[in-house]
């Protein structure tokens, strides 16, 4: 894992795709978007490219399916997201700890943890009620505990950005740097 440093400033366009991973809330749409515009490629959301393959809200594919189902229907969607062109993929928080869709992220792309404190993540998600995970429950517990669980599994990442709370903007440049920084190094 590496952190940004100060020296590492420019970004060449990657030859492979940079995957946004961490909890709900940590940013990864919304810096992901940015990042994209960033770099100049394209961005998508697997949340998103999931919901238009399967022609159900994400709500719905836990509801009727059950939670495996849908991991497995997430994992072939983010396979053929990276073999596209290099772009920015920004991947539901329960993604990396699917064994083969972590595998073949670190495998084949830059994935970066977009991290924040469970408190932090807790007020972003409290504005929205889409996510499946947090249907009849207190947000700040479930996220408690998901960064519990997940947090050292997010931890293989390649790259580790911490955004407690930071704008959108400082978030995109730390990870062009981190990105630059470990592509100077790979």
């Amino acid at each position: 894992m590496y952190s940004p440093s100060s020296m590492a400033t420019t970004l060449r366009k990657p030859d492979r795709s940079i995957v946004l991973v961490g909890l709900m809330g940590a940013g990864k749409s919304t810096v992901g978007r940015r990042l994209a515009k960033r770099l100049g490629l394209e961005f998508a959301d697997s949340d998103d490219e999931i919901e238009r393959a399967a022609d159900h809200k994400i709500a719905e594919i836990f509801d009727r399916f059950g939670e495996p189902s849908f991991r497995d229907g997430e994992r072939r969607v983010i396979a053929r997201l990276i073999d596209g062109p290099p772009k920015v993929i920004a991947t539901g928080g329960g993604a990396f700890m699917n064994e083969a869709t972590r595998q073949l992220i670190l495998d084949r792309c830059i994935a970066v943890w977009l991290d924040a404190d469970p408190e932090v993540l807790a007020e972003r998600v409290s504005r929205r009620d889409h996510r499946p995970l947090l249907k009849d429950k207190e947000a700040l517990p479930l996220l408690r505990e998901l960064a519990r669980v997940r947090n050292p599994i997010y931890a293989e990442a390649h790259l580790h950005i911490r955004g407690n709370p930071a704008p959108h903007e400082k978030l995109v440049q730390q990870i062009v740097e981190a990105v630059a920084e470990w592509e100077q190094r790979a």
